[in-house]
């Protein structure tokens, strides 16, 4: 277990810039003071947003380089300048051992590229997945992956997505056995495409993992707090995902609307702010930031682009709490159990 994470910062990605993106590192420092970090980007910039936080700024090493990985740039040019840019660099300072983690509130699919050429994937993954962590109406949030980072994925992607769902639940949640679900069109055991049934099938034999597989789930129970570990493609994930997002923004529009759409109306906002204030938290994205690459050799966080300083600490949060709980050495175990039984049912599908 890791006393003292050091996690190496993307100062220039995001929407919001170096402002933001130190304001959100202070935070996380403030809450975690044994975090130390490497600073990527713009010297003059960075240090002057340092001024701000003495705190950061003690704990903190700045590494100057010029290059800016765009928010519209393709993946194969980011891939090309990464020696370069504050994206690649902070990177290339987890493959080297100079930190534990990355964090990045830039390009999502520059970030995926870079981390997945430089650190490559685990022994026993085929494939990384983006995890995040969701709300839900149970005691816990849930666990969703893939988010984008896999379009299409076979039965054995399906299985490894979710051991490594489930090796993060237990540090997320300090859950023992996380309750995994593959997401479906329907619970039956015969709905779905062929890929997921059979990963249903290994999932339902394996019972040597430390998961708890309980068959499928479909779109509208993603937040009933059934499950702890949600498992798809990342096609159908990252539509799922931005679908709850977009009701999410719905929901909280048309209250507002309601709110103010008559002097009674009013009236009954006041009354009832303590609870709109309660729903407002439990939505904010900036709440629940941090979407983990899981699979790699290497700790790496994507920020949203637009989060807030305490949407950027969250995600900060995320990494140091995975360098901890040390995830990879808990991913590796976890495969090691699946070991060659996973590989042979699959091979007999």
């Amino acid at each position: 277990m890791i006393s003292k994470p050091h996690i190496a910062i993307d100062a220039m990605g995001g929407d919001e810039g170096v402002r933001v993106m130190m304001a959100g590192v202070a935070e996380a420092r403030r809450r975690h003071d044994g975090l130390r970090f490497s600073l990527f980007g713009d010297e003059t910039r960075i240090k002057a947003a340092l001024d701000r936080h003495p705190n950061l700024r003690a704990a903190s090493e700045v590494f100057h380089c010029d290059g800016v990985v765009d928010a519209n740039e393709k993946p194969a040019i980011a891939i090309r300048k990464a020696k370069s840019t504050s994206m690649g660099l902070a990177i290339q300072a987890v493959k080297k051992g100079e930190a534990g983690a990355a964090v990045s509130a830039g390009n999502t699919g520059a970030l995926m590229a870079m981390s997945k050429l430089a650190l490559r994937t685990m022994p026993g993954i085929d494939r990384p997945a983006l995890a995040a962590l969701l709300p839900t109406l149970g005691d816990n949030d849930v666990v969703m992956l893939d988010l984008g980072a896999n379009t299409e994925c076979d039965a054995r992607n399906l299985v490894q997505f979710a051991v490594m769902g489930a090796a993060y639940a237990r540090v997320a949640m300090d859950l023992e056995r996380p309750r995994v679900r593959l997401l479906n069109i329907g619970t039956e055991d015969l709905k779905g495409t062929d890929e997921i049934r059979e990963a249903a099938a290994i999932l339902r034999e394996s019972d040597n993992l430390p998961l708890q597989f309980d068959g499928f789930t479909e779109g509208d129970k993603l937040a009933n707090g059934e499950a702890d570990v949600i498992v798809s493609d990342g096609f159908s994930g990252n539509v799922a995902l931005k679908t709850a997002e977009g009701t999410a923004r719905f929901v909280t529009d048309l209250l507002r609307r309601a709110f103010t759409s008559s002097i009674r109306s009013k009236i009954g906002f006041l009354i009832s702010k303590p609870a709109m204030h309660l729903l407002r938290h439990h939505l904010d994205p900036n709440e629940h930031n941090g979407a983990v690459f899981l699979g790699l050799n290497g700790v790496v966080v994507k920020s949203h682009g637009g989060a807030n300083a305490t949407g950027v600490a969250h995600a900060v949060h995320v990494a140091a709490r995975l360098l901890e709980e040390d995830i990879t050495q808990r991913i590796t175990g976890d495969m090691a159990r699946l070991g060659a039984f996973g590989k042979a049912e699959i091979a007999a599908q």
